[in-house]
């Protein structure tokens, strides 16, 4: 990928974590009552026409009977109305959607909230207008899904599986047991009638096996990047020159690959398997960072781990890849010691309270505030902005993505030098 491609990418995967923060926010809301209104504006839609819209929803609402719901309906379409004002004739490229309603904040109280959401990652395709107890989120999650498909089967004559690898997840979804006999005949039967039962067997099953996967792979074979089939020879083999497969799905196909497992796992091996065919696919560019992370730990050198090491390590501009998990939900307090002026950071749960800090160089307890603490992978990434490090985020869905989130603390770098830090 160019310079430019990955500058590219590293903008849309920071715009898709800020997104995914406020949709997960938005899911935590609750209205009382038909009270949160969400509004989903395609970019050629004219901010006149959205206004006027949200004016005659504004007088229709005066018949709503019951008053707190009318007075919290009429005043989220009047801070939707207001905040319109801050665009011109259209709005940004891809759209804008927009969110506001008096939320539940606990003991019986309320508390009025707005969120706008410009430029998502994919167009908005039409407008909605949608008025409910919560927020309407699932367009929005949908636009966040990983891109890239890809259909997996993985069979012998025993059983098959079939799934997904959407972006960086895989998703087995079906699967079947064969009903093969052994190469051995039982008593009693010839061996050619064995053997012609045992064909007849056989080809029933790849009969199954390919209907499941027509079932799942040709509605969506205009999305499709490729189908990958898995497992031992020759099975893998007669499948696919039995043409079994519809045929806009075995056009699909990129390769066959060993496998030798077939049952859920098999899907994860068939992946893993496949790296050249998918060197574009999402999951293997994460696999090739971690990888790289873990020769350059092992050779104690250029990689760095956990937020604090990370993050000195950024500020000195040593690291020339960020890799942060997708799963980090964490704050940074900032903590500074009126005794002795020392500064130090912590990473903390974004859910608990902010605690309190013992300072290492004179050991006063240092209070902080709400205030003083912010999103952990925006303090990281605004520094990496600031010293030309690339971001890369990584998932979890693979055992070194894994490991990245729960032994190095869902922070790591890999460094252009050894710092010894």
């Amino acid at each position: 990928m160019s310079q430019e491609g990955e500058q590219g990418q590293e903008q849309s995967d920071r715009k898709k974590y800020e997104f995914r923060k406020v949709i997960e926010e938005l899911e935590n809301f609750e209205g009382s009552g038909t009270q949160l209104v969400t509004i989903y504006i395609p970019e050629d839609r004219q901010i006149s026409d959205v206004v006027a819209h949200v004016t005659q929803e504004h007088s229709e609402a005066a018949n709503i009977k019951s008053k707190q719901t009318r007075t919290n309906v009429q005043d989220a379409l009047t801070s939707i109305k207001d905040r319109l004002r801050y665009y011109s004739t259209f709005p940004p490229e891809n759209g804008l959607v927009l969110f506001s309603g008096a939320v539940d904040s606990g003991g019986g109280q309320t508390e009025m909230i707005t969120r706008a959401l410009e430029s998502p990652p994919q167009p908005v395709e039409s407008f909605r207008y949608h008025c409910d107890s919560d927020f309407l989120i699932e367009p929005l999650e949908h636009m966040l899904a990983d891109q890239g498909l890809y259909g997996l089967i993985v069979l012998d004559r025993r059983e098959a599986n079939v799934g997904w690898l959407k972006g960086k997840r895989i998703e087995p979804v079906k699967s079947a047991s064969s009903l093969v006999p052994g190469k051995q005949r039982k008593g009693g039967q010839s061996a050619q009638r064995f053997a012609r039962l045992r064909l007849e067997a056989i080809d029933n099953f790849y009969q199954e096996v390919a209907g499941m996967a027509n079932d799942l792979f040709v509605a969506k074979r205009h999305d499709l990047d490729g189908i990958l089939v898995g497992g031992p020879s020759p099975t893998k083999d007669e499948f696919l020159d039995g043409d079994y497969l519809h045929h806009e799905i075995q056009d699909k196909v990129l390769g066959k690959f060993d496998v030798a497992y077939t049952d859920e796992s098999g899907l994860k091996d068939l992946v893993d398997n496949a790296e050249d065919a998918l060197a574009d696919a999402e999951v293997m560019k994460d696999k090739q960072e971690m990888e790289t992370f873990f020769k350059q730990l092992h050779a104690g050198e250029r990689a760095t781990y956990g937020f604090e090491q990370t993050r000195q390590n950024l500020v000195m501009g040593s690291v020339d890849r960020l890799l942060i998990s997708e799963d980090l939900r964490k704050d940074v307090v900032t903590y500074d010691c009126e005794e002795c002026g020392e500064t130090e950071r912590e990473m903390i749960d974004r859910r608990k309270a902010t605690p309190t800090h013992t300072c290492t160089e004179c050991g006063t307890e240092v209070e902080a505030t709400d205030e003083d603490r912010e999103d952990a992978i925006d303090h990281l990434i605004e520094i990496a902005e600031q010293r030309g490090t690339e971001t890369k985020f990584i998932s979890t869905d693979f055992e070194k993505g894994e490991q990245l989130y729960n032994a190095f603390g869902g922070v790591a770098g890999i460094l252009r030098y050894s710092t010894g830090v």
